[in-house]
């Protein structure tokens, strides 16, 4: 056997057995005459010992292992005399009598350690070598971990794991399509899926009433750091239930994987309607690790005196706690936050109520003490707080603006606490919103979520206020995973496709195969899906969800492992009845 313990098993009352290990050399280090190599696997390090009073070839061999040579050795456990109490095997050592070295390694191009010393890219180039360090390969495990613990949760529901196609057609609703070309069907593509979404409806009206995935889908959308262009999806669907059915059983998962994961327990989460978490946060996916919640300031501050806040249709502020002692400097720092292109606010008002009573603000010759006084009172402000204030002419575009100086302010304050847990659900969505590139409604979800019963006599009229029958699970800030009640009426599903611009032809042509299958008795039926990439990044503390994936992409949707994607020989372009024109480039 290549070995009989791993580099994690033993401990001090294994002394004095013969084992056999096998692994790579972490570091080593000589000592008069002994040399010391730790000796590294998946499961952890053993400490090895070569004298060279007992062999000296042997210590002479082990004097030229370098770093992650892959070794095997043969020994005897013995308790150390000098006990390292960081290491699990930190009680013993292994004094070599036998070496093997299984293969030579080229010195590594970074250290293979918590602390690395690589950087992004030259980790990613060599994530072969990157995935040997403890930090990283620890969250494929706790990836690992989850997978199994939604599998056997959702068995013992009774739910069947269904795999999809891969290659299905392209549905340009929503965002861009990954397309492939095919070889034996000349001029027509296939589409890698954004979702299992109507493969899931057609498995509900065959009768599969409770079905899930572990689901590779495909985006060729822009990339931040909790976006990859491919990415995992625990994919559900169920029949015959309501909304509050999906929303207890996904809550149960979420509660058994904080628990077992993190050993946190979920209260009874609280369920938040879209309107409120705009009004309140700014945002449909609102970080309550902390306050800060925004008041509404228009009848405090229109008062004839300041034309940008007399001209607003919004104007909304947040109380800072205890940052009234704020320099120009620092304000002027967040002024130009806000008036970054990605935020886009014009400029930042601020009023500091200092320790010792006295007010100071940007607008103080535009406002009166006593105006100033109350909206001490109206911010919930205290002596020695620091008010930060948004306005504009669209309120929502303000909200979001005043959102994220909100996170900002969490961030700087140390509010956003990667070991506190704040979930909750957000529902009642608007069905439809308004799309400046396309100038017509969307659907804010898909096609096929349902109209609330309530407001489907407004389909009609006023389309822009329906609400959907729609849920999404929010955690610290991150949309972890959303679903809807779908449309299984064919007329209701007919007429949602004529406010979305489509026409019948269109309709049939793109999603004709679903259209006909709810001809055939569609049951009542819901879905969800939990983007896993952003569920375990959240159980393990991470800023990216790169860091859980074996091999991500870049911000440029590279693969430098790989040098992917890359160009196709004319050979393979002739075959695909594909021309390239890189003239333009």
């Amino acid at each position: 056997m290549y070995r009989t313990k791993t580099c994690g098993d033993l401990r001090v009352n294994d002394a004095g057995s013969e084992v056999t290990l096998a692994g790579w050399v972490q570091r080593s280090r000589k000592m008069g005459g002994m040399t010391f190599v730790d000796l590294r696997d998946r499961y952890g390090i053993t400490q090895l010992v070569f004298n060279e009073a007992s062999d000296k070839s042997l210590c002479d061999c082990a004097n030229k292992l370098g770093r992650e040579y892959c070794v095997q050795v043969k020994g005897r456990v013995c308790e150390r005399e000098s006990k390292n109490p960081n290491m699990p095997t930190g009680d013993i050592e292994v004094v070599v009598s036998e070496l093997n070295v299984l293969s030579e390694s080229l010195t590594p191009p970074f250290t293979i350690e918590d602390n690395t010393d690589g950087g992004d890219d030259i980790r990613m180039k060599y994530r072969y070598l990157d995935l040997r360090r403890n930090a990283v390969r620890k969250n494929l495990e706790l990836r690992h971990r989850m997978t199994i613990i939604i599998r056997n949760f959702l068995d013992s529901k009774q739910f069947i794991e269904v795999e999809t196609p891969i290659l299905i057609g392209s549905t340009p609703e929503g965002a861009r399509d990954f397309v492939v070309p095919s070889r034996m069907n000349p001029g027509q593509f296939y589409a890698l899926p954004q979702s299992p979404q109507t493969l899931k409806q057609l498995l509900m009206v065959s009768g599969f009433d409770r079905y899930f995935q572990i689901a590779k889908c495909f985006r060729d959308e822009d990339l931040r750091a909790d976006r990859q262009p491919e990415f995992t999806q625990i994919d559900c669907e169920m029949s015959f239930v309501d909304q509050d059915d999906v929303i207890e059983l996904f809550e149960e998962m979420a509660r058994q994987l904080f628990r077992e994961i993190r050993g946190v327990e979920l209260p009874k989460l609280q369920q938040m309607t879209w309107h409120e978490a705009m009004r309140r946060f700014g945002s449909d996916k609102p970080d309550l690790r902390f306050g800060m919640e925004f008041v509404e300031l228009m009848d405090v501050l229109k008062t004839g005196t300041f034309p940008v806040f007399d001209n607003a249709e919004y104007i909304g502020g947040i109380c800072v706690p205890g940052c009234a002692g704020y320099t120009r400097k620092q304000l002027d720092q967040l002024t130009d936050f806000v008036k970054r292109p990605q935020i886009g606010a014009k400029g930042l008002v601020y009023v500091k109520y200092n320790e010792d009573g006295t007010v100071k603000s940007s607008i103080d010759k535009f406002y009166t003490p006593d105006v100033l006084q109350k909206l001490k009172e109206k911010m919930g402000a205290n002596d020695g707080d620091l008010v930060l204030i948004l306005s504009g002419d669209k309120a929502n575009k303000t909200r979001v603006q005043l959102c994220s100086l909100r996170l900002e302010m969490g961030e700087r304050l140390g509010l956003r606490d990667k070991n506190k847990f704040e979930c909750l659900w957000i529902i009642d969505f608007p069905l439809f919103e308004w799309s400046d590139e396309e100038q017509r409604l969307m659907s804010t979800h898909h096609p096929f979520t349902m109209p609330n019963p309530d407001d489907i006599p407004l389909l009609d009229e006023h389309p822009e206020r329906v609400r959907a029958k729609a849920y999404d699970f929010v955690c610290n800030g991150i949309e972890v995973g959303g679903g809807s009640l779908r449309i299984h009426d064919g007329k209701l599903q007919e007429k949602m496709f004529n406010i979305l611009g489509f026409t019948p032809e269109r309709a049939m042509a793109q999603f004709g195969f679903l259209i006909n299958a709810f001809k055939y008795g569609a049951p009542p039926h819901a879905g969800l899906a939990f983007g896993l990439d952003r569920f375990v990044s959240i159980m393990a503390g991470l800023d990216s969800i790169r860091d859980c994936i074996a091999f991500p992409k870049n911000n440029s949707g590279r693969d430098v492992m790989l040098d992917a994607p890359g160009v196709l020989d004319d050979k393979q372009l002739d075959e695909l009845h594909l021309k390239v024109d890189l003239s333009q480039e």
